[in-house]
């Protein structure tokens, strides 16, 4: 089982910034795609970005609602995965996960991780 813990999130105006923290235990990050999902109160947990493991190219996949303002990468030597969000918007509060799949290809399903964080608060007020 890999440990996840994700760092970074906060109260932001409307269009602020935050940058995300995903740090990983274990040798093997660099074999795994990981993911970001965030789930605001009341909602399913969805789909937020995804970047593939390595040795598949390192491929990133971003929902619709934040192509152009949210950018996934990975430091394998930190055994990190990050989330930059930019011009954030009210509709961005969530509490934000990261997750780990076992997976070398992208998947954008939930059930498609097997390892996942805490969660860190995201909230952008108006």
């Amino acid at each position: 089982q890999v440990q996840l813990l994700e760092s970074g999130g906060g109260l932001v105006q409307a269009g602020g910034s935050l940058r995300l923290s995903c740090a990983a235990s274990g040798r093997t990050f660099t074999s795994y795609t990981m993911g970001w999902f965030r789930q605001a109160p009341g909602k399913e947990r969805e789909f937020v970005a995804a970047i593939s493991a390595t040795w598949t190219g390192g491929n990133t996949r971003y929902a619709d609602s934040v192509k152009g303002r949210f950018s996934i990468s990975r430091d394998n030597a930190k055994n990190t995965v990050y989330l930059q969000i930019n011009s954030l918007k009210p509709e961005d509060t969530a509490v934000y996960y990261c997750a780990k799949s076992p997976r070398g290809e992208i998947t954008t399903a939930t059930i498609g991780y097997d390892d996942w964080g805490q969660g860190t608060q995201v909230t952008v007020s108006s």
